[in-house]
């Protein structure tokens, strides 16, 4: 709001009157509204108006303790002529709206557009975070509002462009979300982030709960299928405070760093129930009894339900304990159980074909013949399964190792041959021979290798009819189950969910940038994970309802599409030395609409805020 002076000649006599006018968007451009007359200002300067009328601007909004004690008589007697003056829009006379408009003349050569900031991507994060009822949990959960907000800034970071504590606060001044929350990050810095990691550590199972509740509920989910998977994330650094920092196998081939190991259960919708940190030298399979109690408490397990995992965590200690607690379980068995089967495997007679759909995410992508049929033997329920994509993928996994152990081995041979150096003695040669064998342990048991202590000689041989045994079960594999009531086409279909869980360890490591770990306390570590599954929450909801509209597409590909709807401040100079600054979004573009309505959320990002003031007072 601003003052404005009116004047008017009668029979020779200027009479002047002070108008409080208010600067509105009309679909014509920027006009003028007058709120009320305020009468005969003379006896206050020029200079005070605009203070004064953002002082009675402030009063009228129920905001009295900024106003000045000095000025509370005037300033009440103003606010009381305005709302006795306020006229209701459906009271006023036709006609009477343009009487109290002024057009504004703008100086083109000087409009220009300030603070541009990306608002499509962090508008979508916010509307799921909101649909998800994130918000409440965390409240409910014990976090202050400041918290809540830090807690959805850093988890839309970690959605849309994944940096450091370091940096983001920077990412977050970057985009549309202080416009969107209402909130000045100006000054933000990393230490709250950190203290905010520590606030959320001591919650995650709550929260976890919770949300897994909200999702079953929203998207009606299936929960008597448990997918479950573990992999590994590598530290930079020596994370020296962290007990559970340890070297062990890396799936990231990074033998060189500590780890820890992250265990996650995902539906058969890929939305994630629960995750578990784990020591990083721990086996796989020791992790799944305290995963089954993280689920029992988060989910409720019920006697109707099936665990499934991997070949790995197969062993027959983890199905008696799967079973003990009134659960199924489907699980791979050892390729070296195939040695039992060679026959049924080779016998075609019985193999019934799947009829595969096609990939959600790439419907013309080519599907490779399944084959499966089924043998029960006790109390179990063995599938037996052949992929012509497999069967090729073995052969070429083979002859790549066959290849490369022939060429150590020849590197071997010569060594001893020349009889001296490094690595010729008889002991050397040894563990040389148990090196290749643990490096090659898919070929080496086809090659018989042989050292001559007396002639200092070493031989290979290649063992012909193990190497064709091998050949003859390229492309298949086992699946075991104590079900009864699931076909062989049944069990194949729910085995190979499984690969929702291994398409998440993907989504949270590259996309949402879990490695490398740079927090070296345990309990930042713990709650950086937790920040990146909060993530995957939204990321998985979201590409969720894309799928249920039609839309066959990744986060990665709507995050980039809708990177150019932002929003930005016009600066609008006048003739008159006033600057009318609005602060509002862009127009959705086409792909923008289509993708929010798909989506099921509003094209509205933030409400136009509308200023006028003078040029030399306008925020620069």
């Amino acid at each position: 709001m601003y003052i404005r002076k009116a004047s008017r000649t009668y029979k020779g006599k200027t009479y002047s009157n002070y108008l409080l006018v208010e600067s509105i968007l009309t679909p014509k451009g920027p006009r003028q509204k007058v709120i009320c007359s305020l009468g005969d200002l003379s006896p206050r300067p020029k200079h005070d108006w605009l203070a004064l009328a953002h002082k009675l601007e402030s009063a009228l909004r129920g905001q009295p303790d900024l106003v000045n004690s000095a000025d509370n008589a005037e300033l009440q007697r103003l606010v009381a002529k305005v709302k006795s003056s306020a006229v209701a829009p459906s009271q006023r006379l036709p006609g009477a709206a343009a009487a109290d408009e002024e057009l504004v003349a703008v100086r083109v050569d000087g409009v220009r557009c300030e603070e541009s900031r990306e608002a499509g991507p962090v508008h979508v994060g916010c509307q799921f975070w909101r649909r998800l009822e994130v918000d409440p949990i965390l409240e409910k959960a014990g976090l202050s509002e400041g918290a809540r907000r830090l807690t959805l800034a850093m988890t839309l970071n970690r959605l849309i462009h994944p940096t450091s504590e370091l940096a983001m606060p920077e990412w977050i001044r970057c985009t549309a979300l202080p416009d969107i929350l209402g909130v000045d990050f100006t000054e933000l810095v990393e230490d709250s982030l950190y203290r905010n990691l520590d606030k959320l550590h001591e919650h995650r199972v709550a929260i976890e709960t919770a949300l897994a509740d909200r999702e079953r509920n929203l998207f009606a989910l299936d929960q008597t299928v448990f997918l479950y998977d573990v992999t590994s994330t590598y530290f930079e650094g020596r994370a020296v405070g962290n007990a559970k920092a340890k070297r062990g196998y890396s799936r990231d081939h990074r033998g060189d760093c500590k780890q820890v190991l992250v265990g996650l259960a995902v539906n058969r919708e890929g939305f994630p129930l629960a995750h578990e940190v784990f020591a990083g030298n721990r086996h796989d399979s020791t992790t799944l009894e305290e995963m089954l109690r993280a689920l029992d408490q988060r989910v409720g397990l019920r006697s109707d339900q099936t665990v499934v995992v991997d070949r790995g965590m197969a062993s027959a200690e983890n199905l008696k304990k799967i079973l003990a607690q009134g659960r199924h379980y489907l699980v791979a068995e050892p390729y070296a159980a195939r040695k039992d089967w060679t026959a049924e495997f080779q016998d075609s007679g019985e193999f019934a074909p799947v009829e595969r759909e096609p990939s959600p995410r790439n419907p013309f992508q080519k599907k490779s013949t399944i084959q499966v049929k089924m043998r029960r033997v006790g109390p179990e329920t063995h599938v037996l399964c052949l992929s012509s994509e497999r069967k090729l993928k073995d052969r070429a996994i083979r002859e790549l190792h066959e290849t490369r152990l022939l060429a150590d081995l020849e590197k071997l041979k010569k060594r001893v041959a020349k009889g001296k150096g490094k690595g010729t003695k008889p002991a050397e040669v040894r563990e040389s021979m148990g090196r290749l064998k643990e490096r090659y342990p898919r070929v080496a048991r086809y090659y018989h290798m042989e050292y001559d202590d007396a002639k200092r000689t070493f031989a290979y041989h290649l063992e012909e009819s193990q190497r064709t045994e091998a050949e003859e079960l390229d492309g298949s594999y086992l699946l075991k189950t104590d079900r009864e009531d699931l076909s062989a086409e049944e069990a194949w279909r729910i085995y190979t969910l499984l690969t929702r869980a291994e398409a998440a360890f993907r989504t949270l490591k590259s996309p949402l940038a879990e490695r490398p770990i740079f927090h070296h306390k345990e309990c930042r570590v713990e709650a950086h994970i937790f920040l990146c599954v909060l993530a995957y929450h939204l990321l998985t909801a979201i590409e969720k309802t894309l799928l249920d509209a039609g839309v066959h597409t990744s986060w990665a590909t709507v995050r980039e599409q809708l990177k150019t709807h932002q929003v930005n401040t016009i600066v609008l100079p006048t003739d008159g030395g006033m600057e009318l600054r609005i602060r509002k979004a862009t127009t959705p573009e086409p792909v923008h609409q289509e993708l929010y309505e798909k989506l099921g959320i509003g094209a509205e990002t933030m409400r136009p805020h509308r200023s006028l003031a003078h040029a030399e007072q306008a925020p620069k």
